[in-house]
């Protein structure tokens, strides 16, 4: 393999590696939610508010996670 084929490689393991643990992160937040839900219906609004701060920081990770396989198919 050249050094081409080597770059790509690495650029499509960085992303796909690194966004499927805010993929499981994701879910994860969502069944925790449900089954907070499920128990006790009047904390709809904290579990809300909670849950998408919860989830931004994690699809933060996915996006940083694309910037580094950019970066390595672009530049490196």
């Amino acid at each position: 393999m050249d050094a081409e084929t080597m770059k790509m490689l690495g650029a499509g393991l960085a992303a796909g590696l690194g966004m499927i643990g805010p993929g499981i992160g994701l879910g994860l937040i969502g069944l925790g939610a449900m089954q907070a839900l499920g128990r006790n219906p009047e904390a709809r609004g904290v579990l809300l508010t909670n849950m998408i701060l919860i989830g931004a920081l994690t699809e933060a990770v996915g996006i940083y996670a694309l910037i580094v396989a950019i970066l390595l198919a672009m530049v490196v």
